[in-house]
């Protein structure tokens, strides 16, 4: 189908721009979002006798995205979810929880402005972008964690999962568990036969010494 574009559209164009889509990609999204028109005689004439306006009012609508983004650009929103030792998240964090942790933050976002490639299956810092207007994006951080004190953490720049991995290396290999050893000692230095009798003798008189004096 062939529309006339109302707004820059991605890849498509630029307003006033006279480009081919799939039907169902004009009937479902750009013609009910009045980001399009269909590219009739009728039309044309339409948006030809109010391109000036149209373009005005798109500039401005640009400009005041431009300052809300100036707001928006590099927001962290914190993001407690349940998850496995391994990270992975027990379901998802999608747009929806996006745009409802920006509102938290106290910005008038709506889910349709987020992009997400997929939805976030585990935890960590992630990218996500939001857009505020056709020609106006920005980036904001998904702190996604189990706790308070992990997102802190990662805001801090900490790789959870990471630091949790070689943990448990570490727990594996007994590292931390060692006994300290003599710097002196010479490892296979075993006492002679006579060294150790020597030393079972005395052993011996010992314990008849504390025997007889607990029966005095």
């Amino acid at each position: 189908m062939d529309i006339i574009l109302l707004e820059r559209i991605g890849n498509l164009g630029q307003i006033g721009d006279i480009v081919s889509v799939k039907d169902g990609y004009a009937r479902n999204f750009l013609l009910p979002q009045k980001k399009a028109l269909r590219a009739n005689d009728a039309n044309k004439k339409v948006f030809e006798a109010n391109r000036e306006r149209l373009e005005a009012e798109n500039a401005e609508k640009r400009t005041e995205a431009e300052k809300q983004g100036e707001k928006v650009e590099g927001t962290e929103i914190v993001l407690i979810r349940a998850a496995s030792n391994a990270g992975q998240l027990y379901g998802s964090v999608n747009v929806r929880d996006v745009a409802a942790g920006l509102v938290a933050k106290g910005h008038d976002i709506d889910k349709k402005q987020v992009i997400m490639g997929a939805p976030i299956k585990t935890i960590g810092m992630f990218d996500v972008t939001i857009a505020l207007h056709a020609e106006v994006e920005v980036t904001i951080k998904a702190n996604v964690a189990r706790s308070e004190d992990e997102a802190e953490l990662q805001s801090q720049g900490v790789d959870i999962l990471k630091q949790a991995a070689e943990d448990e290396a570490k727990a594996i290999a007994g590292e931390g568990f060692q006994e300290e050893l003599d710097p002196d000692r010479e490892l296979g230095d075993l006492p002679s036969a006579e060294e150790g009798a020597e030393v079972l003798a005395e052993d011996a008189q010992a314990e008849e010494a504390e025997e007889g004096d607990e029966n005095a």
